[in-house]
């Protein structure tokens, strides 16, 4: 192609938006070095900071999320929503990109609906089994809609679905620790079977709230340890409680881990959150995990994420109102029986998507190239 290639990534919020979206960009790098890529974000949210923090420049929207149980506060949202439409206009008309991609995320509504107004080719990646409102909406001017699971045509048109999986951190894919180098790294047992909870950087405070419930059913395991995200917005006061109850010995309690590819290494079992990011990554490393899904997520699409993978006995489920009870007891029973660890490993394994990235990087580039 004679033309500089130029790209716009768009969205965020969350980690489960960044990285895949990163991933996405290094991938297009990966295969057109000289590509210029602009991602577009949401101002005061996480993107503005890990964006350039990855080596790419990044411009901001004042969009913000609908708020549905104060509607009066919605009369801003409206007011940044039209500024950002006419900012993302801009942007895209400065930039002049050949193909505009949406990862979800407040900024990617205005950026990928005023690209497809103005003849830009648009792609869009749904990380999640059950669509947001937002995709659902942009994917009528789409030409290509990548996503992670089967059964999309629900949502989509299914002659532009295509099933790549989610894109993961890099770092994870190139990780060669050994579990008995990573738990020497936590200064934890080799012998001993071990359980990672971890409810995202900041934190989930009902899986929080379980483990402080069972110090003492974690106190009495002598064959099992434990590595405990606790979240850094949580961490002040569950340091303040164990300081009261005492630490069981067993526990490794961190208010974030920054190598989450040791963290993975090291563990027999995960008990995690149901995001689409997370659950893409343990499939790819094979994890036995526990998922409780967060209730307080648009469309209860966390729950819908996890029974994808209990219908096919690639992971167990605990619903968020019966942690506190049922949590520890049963990721204790799980985590000791090896047949059941072997074969959640094994199945979650086949739902696996390695090239998710440069699947996705090479529909980008054929869409910028004028490709159907």
């Amino acid at each position: 192609m004679g033309k500089e290639l130029r790209i716009i990534i768009s969205g965020g919020g969350t980690g489960g938006h960044i990285f895949p979206a990163v991933s996405i960009a290094n991938a297009v790098r990966e295969l057109r070095p000289e590509a210029k890529i602009l991602f577009v974000g949401a101002e005061g949210r996480m993107e503005m900071q890990r964006v350039p923090a990855a080596g790419y420049e990044i411009k901001g929207l004042p969009v913000a999320g609908f708020d549905r149980k104060n509607l009066l506060k919605n009369i801003a949202v409206l007011f940044k929503l039209q500024k950002s439409r006419r900012l993302a206009r801009q942007i895209v008309k400065d930039f002049k990109p050949q193909v505009a991609v949406g990862v979800g995320g407040y900024a990617s509504g205005p950026t990928l609906d005023v690209a497809q107004k103005m003849g830009v080719p648009t792609l869009i990646q749904e990380q999640n089994s059950y669509a947001g409102v937002t995709n659902k909406l942009l994917a009528k001017g789409a030409k290509c809609i990548c996503v992670a699971y089967d059964g999309m045509a629900r949502f989509f048109p299914a002659d532009r679905i295509l099933l790549t999986g989610n894109p993961v951190r890099q770092n994870l894919l190139q990780a060669s620790q050994t579990r008995e180098e990573a738990l020497a790294a936590f200064g934890l047992d080799p012998a001993k079977k071990t359980i990672l909870i971890v409810g995202g950087s900041l934190g989930a405070r009902t899986l929080n709230e379980s483990v402080l419930g069972q110090l003492s059913l974690i106190r009495q395991q002598k064959q099992v340890q434990f590595i405990w995200q606790t979240g850094k917005y949580y961490s002040a006061s569950i340091a303040e409680t164990l300081a009261q109850h005492k630490c069981p010995e067993n526990l490794k309690v961190m208010d974030f881990i920054s190598d989450m590819s040791a963290a993975y290494a090291a563990a027999d079992l995960v008990i995690s959150r149901a995001g689409a990011g997370s659950i893409s990554e343990f499939c790819l490393l094979g994890k036995a995990v526990i998922l409780v899904p967060s209730p307080n997520v648009a469309e209860d699409h966390q729950t819908k994420n996890a029974m994808a993978l209990v219908q096919k006995d690639a992971a167990l489920y605990v619903a968020d109102a019966e942690a506190q009870r049922t949590l520890l007891p049963l990721a204790i029973n799980t985590v000791t029986d090896t047949a059941k660890l072997a074969g959640l490993s094994a199945q979650i394994k086949l739902l696996a998507k390695p090239d998710a990235a440069m699947t996705i990087a090479q529909e980008v580039l054929k869409l910028a190239e004028g490709g159907e």
